[in-house]
């Protein structure tokens, strides 16, 4: 029987970040992935903070793959034939600590499951670890096929949102539908001076959508388009739930977003090169498991560790900066004398440090907040509608700004006290 110091379950963000930081703490650390390479299994929306991979690696921006930095952000509403949109341009976004960028996850998680193996740790890939070995229900290694163990002191598993291991550890009970969202998602190939042209961007500059209303039909979820540098990444985030409830295929929502006239302007004359797909954490601190156990810890989308407020959706830096807590507390552990879940308990205190529950607390009440079917489909609708008042000009008369918000609030559906209370709790929440 082999034996590490720590297993680490899953070349993903979160994973390589945990294997990097134990590896530099001296543990003898193997890595497992069950796809041919890091990355190949990954699927996200595209973008990621970089705060967390500053903290890992400080000279990250010297060799990662980083398709474009992003300098403007925007939230466009959309009904059936119109779009509303807001927009931010500062090239501050892109800059220091708080600079985000787009990645592809074949290239990036490869390279940082690199940075990993650089730093001592073993990798091994195309290996599926089926389940736990445990002894008095104290973890001690891994199961892989057919029938090998593998021991370790301390085992992270970091194998994501449908983590089979957290269940087999005993720390999470099975996925409920309400817990996770489908997430689907198109790279669509265009010419790097087409991309530049089209959105008003430098070389190396890009730009980051949000999509609500129409872009999932009026279910619960919203649309998602990233520049890369020679593709922009569009896809969805569509509750689980609805999708079985109303009997919709998330291919058919998809497929009516990607030809909505304020889609199709960004990405007319493109080849869609990739489709992909996974489940989405959904309710942030309101689906964790526990996060530690005797041996054992649990980092990135295995946790539940996203946060979807409506206008950020953040995954992968809070899947690092786990990763590397993960590491900082099994070392504390190791210098209190066992891996036993007591002294596993300072992962919270590190997670702490880094704000990734303080974050998740802080946003706790959002996932909720964003069940309000209202959301996406009732007021997107009224938004347009006092659009459509405000700039219309046949000489009828054309209204103030506060006459054709007052009539729309007066023509809609929902109680007053109702939208009312809708506006406070998306304050407090988001």
């Amino acid at each position: 029987m082999e034996r590490f110091d720590a297993i680490v379950v899953g070349a993903g963000p979160a994973g390589s970040s945990a294997a990097l930081t134990l590896a530099r703490k001296g543990f003898s650390t193997l890595l497992v992935e069950r796809g041919r390479s890091p990355g190949v299994k990954g699927m996200f929306g595209g973008r990621i903070y970089s705060w967390a991979l500053q903290d890992l690696l400080p000279d990250w921006a010297k060799d990662c793959p980083v398709e474009r930095y992003v300098v403007r952000e925007n939230m466009v509403f959309l009904t059936e034939d119109a779009s509303l949109g807001i927009s931010f341009d500062s090239t501050k976004l892109g800059q220091g600590r708080a600079a985000s960028f787009t990645a592809v996850r074949a290239k990036f998680d490869g390279w940082l499951a690199k940075k990993a193996q650089d730093a001592g740790a073993t990798l091994v890939t195309g290996i599926r670890v089926d389940d736990l070995w445990k002894e008095d229900g104290h973890v001690r290694g891994v199961m892989v096929a057919p029938n090998d163990r593998v021991g370790a002191d301390v085992v992270v598993i970091a194998e994501g949102a449908t983590s089979i291991l957290t269940r087999a550890a005993g720390l999470k009970a099975d996925l409920e539908p309400r817990e996770v969202s489908v997430g689907v998602k198109e790279t669509i190939e265009l010419p790097a001076e087409t991309i530049q042209e089209r959105f008003g961007l430098g070389e190396k500059e890009g730009a980051a959508f949000v999509f609500a209303g129409q872009s999932s039909l009026g279910l619960r979820g919203g649309g998602f388009l990233y520049t890369n540098q020679s593709t922009i990444s569009l896809g969805l985030v569509v509750s689980s739930e609805d999708l079985s409830r109303k009997k919709v295929e998330i291919q058919e929502v998809q497929n009516r977003f990607r030809l909505h006239p304020a889609v199709q302007r960004w990405i007319r004359g493109g080849k869609v090169v990739e489709y992909s797909a996974h489940l989405v954490p959904e309710l942030g601190a309101g689906m964790m498991p526990r996060l530690w156990g005797d041996g054992v810890l649990v980092a990135g989308d295995a946790a539940g560790f996203l946060i979807n407020n409506g206008y950020t959706f953040r995954g992968v830096d809070l899947a690092i900066a786990s990763g590397i807590a993960a590491g900082e507390a099994a070392n504390a552990a190791r210098s209190a004398g066992s891996m036993r879940a007591a002294n596993l308990a300072a992962y919270d205190r590190f997670l702490r440090a880094s704000n990734v529950l303080t974050d998740l607390e802080r946003f706790r009440r959002a996932p909720l907040y964003m069940k309000n079917e209202r959301l996406f489909d009732v007021y997107p609708r009224m938004l347009m509608e006092i659009a459509e008042r405000l700039y219309t000009v046949d000489g009828s008369g054309q209204q103030r700004l506060v006459d054709a918000v007052l009539e729309q609030a007066a023509s809609a559906d929902v109680p007053k006290l109702k939208m009312l209370l809708d506006l406070l709790q998306g304050a407090r929440s988001m």
